[in-house]
């Protein structure tokens, strides 16, 4: 086989790797706001509130209207929805204004959901591959910087399968080199659910065998490394293990795995919290990056979704917004702290400490 290609453009290189490198920032990580309509009405209606195209542009609008200079200090890039992109304040300030005046860095959500895999036990694939470029090309158009798509994997005795893993590791590695042709940093996201009772040892070697086929597939697609980011699981036992693991343990598994397998070239890995509880999702992250036994090259921080949002929709309660702000920029610090490996606990909380597992979750 031939292994002629050309690299990317010198000046695409130093776009991309400008991008890449300040959502990879020290002491930030990514606030994940791309719920899709469905998710966001389980959301709504845990406070009481209707799925409405304005309820969720309330809510929303909570997120991008807190503290201009304080938000910005732990939060580099937000990951919207499509619909998002294109909402409006109350005041008719776009979103994407309110949130580039934050210096925030604007993402979108790019893939289209989970397929199920023909002949597999349960295992899936991830669509929106067919008109990507174009949506790509338009998002970056209308102020998108970069872009994120998720992949699953299943832990069970005969999973997950060579046909999962190399399917999903080749979808990611064509959804990353389209989105890098558009000038959009592409957040390549593996996710090996917490769902079972496997073992910590168990993960640890399914996220390596994960990992590296994702980064073999990279490689083959030619993507330019210095200008993507990994949103990897941390490396956790399964929810029903009956021998869960300690903070420590799982910064040990977690790093060991990465060590193994993410090229150091990669400036960033921004974890998923997982189900995880605030808390659980800050004090591991700390834990990761207080591990000093293998080799850390990247930045090691968060890109939380229900990890960031779960006390402050809680405090919102449909009409609190200063409540609401102040639970985000008190987490957002927690979690800046833990990506330089400067957190020192907190007291718990009912929304922070709360389990927000959900089994075979979905966006």
């Amino acid at each position: 086989m031939t292994t002629y290609f050309n690299y990317p453009s010198e000046e695409l290189q130093k776009e991309l790797k400008e991008i890449a490198n300040a959502l990879a920032a020290p002491g930030k990580g990514i606030l994940a706001a791309d719920e899709s309509t469905g998710t966001m009405g389980k959301r709504l209606a845990s406070v009481g509130q209707e799925n409405t195209e304005e309820n969720r542009r309330k809510f929303r609008e909570l997120l991008f209207t807190t503290d201009k200079t304080l938000i910005g200090q732990a939060v580099s890039g937000v990951i919207l929805f499509h619909e998002t992109v294109y909402q409006k304040g109350a005041d008719g300030t776009p979103f994407m204004d309110l949130i580039k005046e934050r210096g925030i860095i604007p993402g979108i959500k790019v893939d289209k959901g989970v397929k199920d895999l023909m002949g597999s036990e349960d295992e899936c694939t991830t669509q929106g591959l067919d008109d990507l470029d174009k949506r790509c090309q338009q998002y970056k158009a209308d102020g998108c910087q970069f872009a994120k798509w998720r992949c699953v994997l299943k832990i069970n005795t005969n999973t997950p399968s060579y046909q999962a893993i190399m399917e999903n590791a080749n979808v990611l590695a064509r959804y990353a080199s389209i989105c890098q042709t558009a000038g959009l940093v592409p957040i390549v996201e593996p996710e090996v659910l917490c769902d079972g009772d496997h073992t910590l040892e168990r993960c640890q070697k399914v996220t390596e065998t994960v990992l590296a086929a994702t980064y073999k597939a990279l490689n083959d697609h030619h993507v330019y490394l210095e200008g993507t980011l990994l949103k990897p699981n941390m490396v956790t036992p399964g929810q029903a293990c009956s021998q869960q693991a300690t903070p420590e343990q799982i910064g040990k598994a977690t790093v060991t795995a990465l060590s193994r397998t993410v090229p150091p070239a990669v400036p960033g890995i921004v974890f998923l919290s997982g189900g995880q509880s605030e808390i659980q999702a800050t004090t591991n992250l700390n834990a990761i990056n207080k591990f000093t036994g293998a080799p850390k090259p990247w930045r090691l921080s968060f890109s939380f979704g229900r990890a960031l949002q779960a006390s402050p929709l809680k405090a919102w309660n449909g009409n609190n917004v200063a409540a609401g702000q102040d639970q985000l920029l008190r987490r957002a610090a927690y979690n800046g702290a833990a990506s330089l490996g400067q957190y020192g606990g907190e007291e718990s909380a009912d929304a922070a400490s709360a389990s927000l597992f959900v089994k075979a979750h979905a966006y």
